[in-house]
């Protein structure tokens, strides 16, 4: 195995942070006499092809510079380069993104220079990965953090179409008001839970590998990454006023008591519409806009994240 690290850096993560981190990130690099090579995104998708050919052809360490969808794309090219038989890597991540829910409930340092140092230190730990099938991939696609479905999917959508000098928490909040009046009537949804049957209208379902969303909504406080189980928070229908009420309960992890909502566990979640339609996303990524059936699964321990 190479003793060479292969950076993946997608430029416009960050809305540019990740291009502008490039000299930092060299220089501690070079510094800490760390042999790599470092390689600028072109496209979207482009980082699930780099990491499979990287991951396949001895890289010591395979790294994501940028937010949750470059991690989201490189953990999607390790795992092909896993079910093929040929992944060498371990995965890291620097996280410069506008959310890095990801790398935060993987237990990453959120500054960047202590990230960088993880790099040196190469100490890892299996991770749990998910994986998605529905909607645009009904082939299915990878996840490291976890699957929005609802009203949380709709303030993704609208966070996405503010201005650029709005970004972090104030964008998620002012995107969730509009999606308030946007996304308020619940569908009505069929969950089968590891054989477990629920039917009930709900206003946001979230599939968590990770422990937050959005930059501060920590939707699975107890989750745990390398459990093989995912950690669901169901919302149910509630009143538009309530769903400003459960924005703090939201924030601060203590939604669990609140009366509209279930957090249940499992391996293998099937849902479907009974009424409505499902928007979806997975670490961000859009699954699907007006989706009828989705199937997740969690598969335990499956990448070496290089982490704390």
């Amino acid at each position: 195995m190479l003793s060479k690290q292969y950076i993946i850096v997608n430029p416009v993560a960050g809305r540019g942070a990740a291009k502008k981190a490039i000299p930092e990130i060299e220089a501690f690099l070079e510094s800490s006499k760390i042999d790599y090579d470092l390689i600028i995104t072109e496209y979207i998708g482009h980082a699930i092809k780099l990491a499979e050919e990287a991951g396949s052809n001895g890289y010591a360490t395979v790294v994501a510079v940028g937010g949750d969808g470059t991690a989201n794309e490189v953990i999607n090219g390790l795992m092909k380069a896993l079910k093929k038989g040929h992944l060498t890597s371990n995965m890291a991540i620097l996280p410069v993104g506008r959310g890095n829910d990801f790398s935060y409930g993987m237990g990453v340092p959120q500054d960047l220079d202590a990230a960088c140092k993880l790099l040196a230190n190469g100490k890892t730990r299996k991770i749990d990965i998910g994986f998605v099938k529905g909607g645009d991939y009904p082939e299915g696609r990878y996840f490291g953090n976890g699957v929005g479905i609802g009203f949380d999917t709709i303030v993704g959508f609208e966070a996405a179409k503010l201005p650029s000098f709005i970004s972090g928490i104030p964008a998620y909040l002012i995107a969730a008001m509009k999606t308030i009046f946007l996304f308020f009537r619940a569908p009505l949804l069929r969950l089968d839970i590891d054989g477990e049957v629920l039917e009930q209208h709900c206003l946001l379902v979230s599939l968590m590998n990770g422990r937050r969303m959005g930059g501060s909504f920590m939707f699975a406080p107890e989750s745990a990454s390398d459990d093989g189980l995912l950690n669901l928070c169901i919302v149910g229908q509630v009143t538009r006023l309530q769903v400003l009420g459960l924005f703090p309960k939201m924030m601060s992890g203590t939604q669990e008591s609140h009366f509209a909502i279930k957090m249940p566990t499992g391996q293998h979640v099937t849902i479907e519409t009974l009424t409505g339609t499902l928007p979806v996303h997975a670490d961000g990524e859009t699954i699907c806009e007006a989706g009828e059936s989705l199937e997740v699964e969690i598969l335990k321990q499956q990448l070496n994240l290089i982490c704390e």
